[in-house]
């Protein structure tokens, strides 16, 4: 599948990779300058491979209750909150981010490669009088991600934004275009996501790169930002077969209320062997891949998930699952990668802490 801005990475030069069963830029001017605009100035991403759903009626949110992990209630209109969507034996099906739009609307913003999965599982789990819409094929989304994301939008819109705080959002005209701007994030810096009709975003992502303040980034710049910061990647820190409670170690996880999964997620807890989500700073450049073990001493004590340079940091670094015991910030580890014993520590979380995202 391609998204609505196919032909404009292709004229912009952009690798293409086969993503989620999408064609998506891998790069556009390398994956390190990438990432480092981003960091310093302000990038955008075509993210317009991922799902929305809509939600609403006089039972949404009680369904939601049931359905995600997080408090749906504690949400105000405006705002919007992180958790995950389970199955009955606590795997995870989806990280999601719940939007609140008014007492009974909400939206559901889901990863691409499950979207299918997502949207049958959620339908079979509504009231009978809750309306589900999947706005996937009629909606687009840009993220614009740095420091100078609020300058350099309006200067490009020629328009001033809401002053929006962290996991906030509100329904405004831009350019006469009716949009959702968020502020969320994948990469640890200030920003903002924005939700336009697919129709229309050829146009927004035209006005944005005009002036040169905003370039264009790729799915790899957003892969080592997201590392940096720790966030997780679904197929990678989380998966169908595993259940939440070390990605997070409970963050997330509304254990108060009743939700799909929760007494499966509650035995894993009260049983307390499962492994924890870790950062590793590796010594030197060469990056650690998914699926390389984990060592203390001789002994296997957990599993890379993620693995690659980190360009802020100018090191290797690593996300795995690790044993509790194993996991404290300063323990010294060994990753094996590719027949060598590459020397770790575990470093919390993120492993990049000047992030503005939360300015």
């Amino acid at each position: 599948m391609q998204t609505p801005l196919y032909n404009d990475h292709v004229a912009l030069g952009a690798r293409l990779v086969p993503f989620a069963g999408w064609d998506m830029p891998l790069i556009y001017r390398g994956i390190i300058p990438e990432h480092l605009w981003t960091r310093t100035q302000a990038s955008v991403f075509d993210i317009c491979h991922m799902g929305e759903f809509e939600i609403k009626g006089a039972a949404a949110e009680k369904d939601l209750e049931r359905l995600v992990t997080l408090n749906v209630a504690a949400l105000q209109p405006g705002a919007c909150a992180y958790g995950y969507l389970l199955a009955e034996d606590g795997g995870v099906l989806d990280d999601v981010i719940c939007f609140r739009l008014g007492p009974a609307r909400f939206w559901l913003v889901v990863n691409a490669g499950t979207l299918a999965g997502d949207r049958d599982w959620i339908r079979a789990h509504l009231s009978a009088n809750t309306t589900f819409t999947d706005l996937s094929p009629s909606m687009a989304k840009l993220d614009i991600q740095g420091p100078c994301a609020r300058a350099a939008l309006e200067a490009a819109l020629d328009q001033a934004l809401p002053p929006l705080g962290y996991f906030r959002f509100q329904e405004i005209s831009i350019r006469d275009t009716s949009c959702l701007l968020s502020r969320t994030g994948y990469t640890g810096e200030f920003g903002y996501e924005l939700y336009v009709s697919a129709n229309e975003v050829p146009r927004f992502w035209n006005l944005l790169l005009k002036p040169g303040q905003i370039l264009p980034a790729g799915l790899g710049a957003r892969d080592t930002l997201r590392v940096e910061m720790g966030y997780p990647l679904y197929g990678h820190e989380l998966r169908r077969e595993w259940r939440p409670t070390g990605a997070g170690r409970g963050r997330f996880l509304e254990m108060a209320k009743p939700f799909i999964g929760r007494e499966a997620v509650r035995r894993e807890m009260e049983a307390g062997a499962f492994r924890v989500l870790v950062g590793l700073m590796l010594e030197g450049r060469m990056a650690a891949r998914a699926g390389d073990a984990v060592m203390k001493d001789g002994v296997a004590v957990g599993t890379v998930t993620s693995g690659l340079f980190a360009p802020s940091l100018n090191v290797a670094v690593a996300l795995a699952y690790v044993d509790q015991a194993a996991s404290r910030p300063g323990e010294a580890l060994a990753v094996t990668v590719r027949g060598k014993s590459l020397n770790a520590r575990v470093e919390a979380l993120p492993l990049y802490k000047k992030g503005t995202a939360r300015r």
